[in-house]
């Protein structure tokens, strides 16, 4: 959730778009792009549709490591901002931030105080893990289930580790002390553990479930 002051903060970073066209949705960018609507009434009671576009590679390749969003209004380029990002429009704000892992939030937050989470494009990866969700939700929780599992499990066990190599620093050691981890996994298996650990945070990112623990600050 955005505070006032970061939303006023993000708002100033918005810049005028150059009008050119929504490009569609593809179906090798599921992993590489995310594309958001929301229909909404403007402020002259005629039906307009935003779309939010997020490049995932803009954000490795930015000088910030943070990317840009996209706002689009009918199908043409409106506003863009660097992330995270609060564009004004009728009636609330559309919020946006990311992870390393994708979005955490693509949301409509009202002048009243509601929010509202903007409609996946049906080909992204956020839009087919949605439909997944509506036409087995059984199925979808497992999935959810199985993902927080996968963080916190390398978590468990790789925070001993960290913990003794750190306190075998010379220096952290002549202070603290050290510590010697019941825990001594192989490096294979430690690799093997984070690769888990950032499959199940891709997944929670398409449902733009995050946690600060969990996902990390990002």
């Amino acid at each position: 959730m955005f505070t006032e002051r970061s939303r006023r903060k993000a708002a100033r970073r918005v810049k005028a778009g150059n009008g050119r066209p929504l490009k569609d949705f593809r179906w090798w960018q599921p992993l590489s792009r995310a594309l958001f609507y929301l229909p909404l009434t403007n402020d002259d009671d005629r039906q307009v549709v935003f779309a939010v576009d997020v490049s995932y590679w803009q954000q490795f390749l930015a000088d910030d490591g943070k990317g840009k969003a996209h706002l689009y209004l009918d199908g043409k380029h409106h506003t863009e901002s660097k992330l995270p990002a609060a564009f004004p429009v009728a009636g609330g704000t559309i919020e946006v931030a990311s992870t390393v892992f994708g979005l955490k939030r693509c949301h409509y937050v009202t002048d009243e105080g509601a929010v509202h989470q903007l409609i996946p494009d049906e080909s992204s990866a956020e839009g087919r893990r949605a439909r997944l969700d509506r036409e087995h939700p059984s199925l979808s929780r497992w999935i959810g289930f199985i993902s927080l599992i996968m963080l916190i499990v390398p978590m468990i066990l790789a925070i001993p580790q960290i913990i003794d190599s750190l306190t075998h620093v010379p220096l952290i050691a002549q202070h603290l002390g050290t510590f010697n981890s019941p825990i001594a996994l192989p490096l294979w298996l430690n690799i093997a553990l984070g690769l888990c650990a950032a499959a199940g945070s891709v997944e929670r990112a398409t449902r733009l479930q995050w946690n600060a623990l969990l996902d990390g600050s990002f």
